[in-house]
């Protein structure tokens, strides 16, 4: 899968070592970490999941010492940091670390290794993590703080491999341009709302008009890459029913062009780009084709097209690419599970009562390869308004099929209509039992979803839109959010833990 619309990540590790303790003791720490993380995670360098750990020479002693290495991980291609504790640590140099590099950086702090050394081999790291969390304080400096940030080298390196996505998502997030043909469709506040805290996170956005998007598209009319691309998606959607409409492809192809080409001219300053697109009502009717199934190609390839001109919806769908390294979907939370469905496919197979389920639902922006079995299909309720129900020829172009079963994360960044950002994040998984439905659909489970549906999402305000990763990650994304400073981030609160708003009656 081809994810070159977010960031490679080189990671460098810095030790620092106070003056009046010994720097071998900082220094052979950091080598001791060095080495087990590439016992661990060398392996994994090639794949890109993780990277290799650059081991910064220069140990920081005073300030001198911290631009040395601040440029020696700069010269060496690093974007993201580890600072290292190996002793109690220089207060004011180890955190002007933070200040001098462009990029994120964590902070981590030696445990003691042997009860027999507790003299020369004493680091009292473990203390000098709380005067350095003081000091960035004093210097409104930003860093991510793992949830226990003192560790044995082992610990260490898998404390750097979890801070990996988030500073992979969190210098994606730098450098993203949220591109917009709009405005959002009549009567559809829901992906409605205020732009400034994109600026506040440091997104830039674009916003051009949907008939800015025509006119590109008729500009690739006849393009002589078209041909090629239809190749591709024959090829995708293979030959057992998944292209019922071939004739539908070459309109399809000329729209993948348009938009790959648009964000190309328009990506300016930015090196990532998400799209939040106008797909109804009079999408179809002029482009004559639906766009799902082209969204659904170009978010397998790490850009998301969220629908709806749901900006919100492409931002929480970039973070997830970034945090899983995957693709991702937009789906509403859409109908309930009826109750005959759940009695006859799902109890007693799975611990969930029946308020632990609904259906999320987009009508075929699902990439292929997240689906059991897909296909081009037409959109039913377009098809319903625009062709009167008739054989479909405009309202074609959804990828339809039930969503593979599988472990997921349910969340959202959104911005409330006053301008302050709050978010969700929710694991759960998508279970085997056929829907028996239309659409890119799939019956999601969540821990204690009904009263996360009425105390977080209702209560909250948040609209029917949710981005889907595939895989539990809300550990990750939770870090994400706090970092770039969510207050208010809910989650699906177990049974016996009540939410501010909830009878405690009920």
């Amino acid at each position: 899968m081809n994810m070159s619309n977010i960031p490679d990540l080189k990671c460098g590790i810095i030790s620092v070592s106070r003056d009046c303790f010994i720097i071998s003791l900082s220094e052979n720490r950091r080598q001791a970490i060095v080495s087990a993380y590439t016992k661990k995670y060398g392996d994994l360098y090639e794949v890109k999941k993780y990277g290799d750990l650059y081991e910064v020479k220069k140990t920081v002693e005073n300030e001198k010492d911290m631009l040395a290495a601040v440029k020696e991980a700069k010269d060496a291609g690093c974007n993201a940091l580890v600072v290292f504790l190996g002793n109690f640590g220089p207060e004011t140099p180890e955190t002007l670390i933070a200040r001098e590099f462009d990029g994120p950086v964590m902070y981590v702090a030696a445990a003691e290794e042997t009860g027999k050394n507790l003299i020369n081999g004493r680091g009292d790291a473990y203390c000098g993590m709380l005067n350095c969390s003081y000091n960035l304080g004093l210097r409104h400096l930003k860093a991510f703080v793992p949830e226990y940030p003192v560790g044995t080298a082992e610990e260490l390196a898998d404390m750097i491999a979890e801070f990996q996505p988030v500073a992979r998502t969190l210098l994606g997030l730098k450098d993203l341009k949220i591109i917009t043909f709009g405005p959002r469709p009549q009567d559809f506040f829901a992906c409605n709302a205020p732009i400034q805290p994109l600026y506040d996170l440091g997104v830039e956005i674009e916003e051009n008009s949907e008939l800015d998007l025509l006119v590109a598209y008729r500009a690739h009319e006849n393009d002589p890459r078209i041909k090629d691309v239809v190749a591709d998606m024959t090829a995708e959607l293979g030959t057992e029913g998944g292209n019922p409409y071939p004739d539908l492809l070459p309109r399809m192809a000329q729209y993948e062009l348009t938009l790959m080409d648009w964000m190309e001219e328009h990506k300016g300053a930015r090196k990532y780009v998400a799209f939040a697109n106008k797909c109804w009502p009079a999408f179809p009717t002029e482009f004559r084709f639906e766009p799902c199934y082209v969204n659904s190609r170009l978010v397998s390839r790490g850009i998301p097209v969220a629908c709806e001109v749901d900006i919100y919806g492409a931002l929480s769908e970039y973070i997830g690419l970034c945090v899983s390294q995957d693709a991702v979907t937009l789906l509403d939370i859409n109908n309930s599970v009826p109750k005959d469905l759940f009695e006859a496919n799902i109890k007693g197979t799975k611990d969930y009562t029946l308020q632990d389920t609904f259906m999320g639902f987009h009508c075929g922006n699902t990439p292929l390869c997240k689906l059991r079995k897909g296909g081009v299909k037409y959109q039913l309720i377009q098809n319903r308004l625009l062709e009167n129900g008739n054989t479909p020829d405009i309202t074609r172009g959804t990828l339809e099929g039930d969503i593979a079963d599988g472990d997921i994360t349910f969340f959202r960044l959104q911005s409330t209509s006053d301008g302050q950002l709050r978010a969700y994040i929710a694991e759960g998984e998508v279970l085997p039992a056929a829907t028996n439905s239309f659409g890119g659909i799939g019956i999601f489970a969540i821990p204690q979803m009904g009263r996360f549906y009425r105390h977080v999402l209702i209560e909250k305000h948040f609209p029917h839109h949710g981005a889907v990763a595939f895989g539990h990650f809300g550990k990750t994304i939770f870090s994400v959010l706090k970092y770039l400073g969510v207050a208010d981030v809910s989650f699906n609160q177990p049974k016996g833990m009540l939410y501010p708003s909830e009878n405690p009656f009920a």
